[in-house]
């Protein structure tokens, strides 16, 4: 059996491609998440002069609300680490509080069709006369992962929602939602009316 020369030179350039590319083992990896640093909880008081005042974040920063300037008493908690904000928005009850507590749940029925989950948790404080409703919005693609409101159920009335400043992708977010959502739920906690 006669191989010829070029054969011999075409087998021979395959078995070296075959050889090199054994002695890599590529394995593609999965896509990853940048790790995320979250600072420690610590806590100062909001300005005590607005009909309620909470505790926030010292590494958050409270802003009027640029979207509603002629709301004198609207907030936002900026988180500039994380392109986050909480909306705070201020209403008077007058003989009106059925119609806030229906925006309430119309603003959150909205992520509805993104939603995986919405959990309600009922918050009851007799003792500062706060009364509420947490909704936690569970699925990657919800805008607003945490809102919340509380009133005393005769004068004030306060809502609150978690945003982005970013593309929802709440898989990749959960750890920075759970940190800004114990912020909230300290807000919450250290409300009062004035």
């Amino acid at each position: 059996m006669i191989i010829s020369l070029k054969k011999i030179w075409k087998y021979s350039i395959i078995i070296s491609i075959i050889m090199i590319s054994c002695d890599q083992n590529y394995t593609p990896l999965p896509r990853g998440y940048f790790r995320i640093d979250l600072p420690e909880h610590t806590y100062k008081l909001s300005d005590t002069t607005l009909p309620y005042y909470f505790e926030y974040p010292v590494y958050t920063y409270l802003q009027s609300s640029p979207q509603n300037p002629n709301q004198k008493y609207w907030l936002n908690i900026e988180y500039p680490q994380f392109k986050a904000t909480v909306f705070l928005s201020y209403k008077e009850i007058d003989n009106n509080l059925i119609t806030y507590l229906e925006d309430s749940y119309t603003l959150v029925s909205k992520h509805i069709p993104k939603a995986e989950d919405i959990s309600e948790s009922l918050i009851v404080d007799r003792g500062r006369n706060v009364y509420g409703l947490i909704y936690k919005i569970e699925g990657s693609g919800a805008a607003s992962p945490y809102q919340f409101f509380v009133t005393d159920s005769a004068s004030h009335f306060l809502r609150g929602a978690l945003y982005f400043n970013i593309v929802p992708n709440n898989d990749s977010l959960e750890p920075v939602i759970n940190f800004i959502s114990e912020d909230i739920e300290h807000l919450i906690n250290t409300i009062q009316w004035n």
